[in-house]
């Protein structure tokens, strides 16, 4: 039993190193002068965010559900990426997934990305960025409401509000 047991977290583990290898790799292509319009350095984004947004923008962490002011924000306005600025989300578009994150039905035109994310638990799912300097965003589920069925669960820290 000790043996299936520890083969089975092995197994795990490789799993995980693979994938954060094959994450590292695609991001040290986008540093290279990748898909992005907005490349810096890992020391310039350092420099540039606050160390939660370092985590969530550049090392594809999560915030603590519930630990954004804006999750609770409905005034009239733009979602903005926290670290280059570039209108995401209209604020016509959020609603209360009631899951702790700032979530939307539908992103601007053009304004953001999406790639296959398998660091949880080998669960797919849909990571999206930001198009302009592909920091990581939240994911999109499609559990979300009409129109679009889609549920794009944000990162608030990621995430800059600019009233109308």
């Amino acid at each position: 039993m000790t043996t299936r047991r520890s083969l089975f977290l092995a197994g795990l583990a490789a799993v995980g190193v693979a994938t954060l290898a094959k994450l590292r790799e695609s991001t040290a292509i986008a540093a290279e002068g990748g898909p992005f319009e907005i490349v810096r350095s890992e020391e310039e984004w350092r420099r540039l965010l606050t160390p939660a947004q370092f985590r969530i923008l550049r090392q594809h962490g999560t915030e603590p559900a519930g630990s954004s002011p804006l999750d609770k924000q409905y005034g009239e306005g733009t979602y903005h990426c926290a670290a280059c600025d570039l209108p995401l989300f209209p604020s016509k578009t959020k609603f209360d997934s009631r899951t702790g994150w700032p979530s939307f039905w539908a992103p601007l035109e053009g304004a953001i990305g999406t790639s296959e994310d398998r660091t949880f638990l080998m669960m797919v799912r849909t990571e999206v960025h930001c198009r302009r300097c592909g920091g990581h965003l939240g994911h999109v589920f499609d559990d979300g409401p009409a129109p679009t069925g889609l549920r794009y669960c944000m990162n608030g820290v990621a995430l800059k509000f600019v009233p109308a």
